[in-house]
């Protein structure tokens, strides 16, 4: 059922095209000059905040825990910030 599913195939392709760029190509290029090439690869990667915004706006309550998330992670950073001091 999943592979019916047009998202899950472009998830897919990208994991596979991370895999390829990380760990593949540096062992085939040297110098890492033919990652340049591959940058269009990371503008795909953009493509899957297309997909979160549409979560958003289809689910509210979502957009509300993710506020409270940044709040959260905010309010402890200034903790550990204290904490250092």
């Amino acid at each position: 059922d999943c592979l019916k599913d047009m998202w899950f195939r472009f998830d897919t392709f990208l994991v596979l095209c991370m895999v390829a760029e990380t760990w593949i190509l540096p062992l085939v290029t040297t110098g890492g000059a033919g990652l340049s090439n591959l940058s269009i690869l990371r503008l795909l990667r953009l493509l899957r905040l297309t997909r979160m915004v549409r979560l958003m706006r289809a689910i509210p309550e979502l957009l509300t825990l993710v506020k409270g998330i940044v709040a959260a992670t905010r309010a402890v950073a200034m903790v550990l910030v204290l904490l250092v001091i």
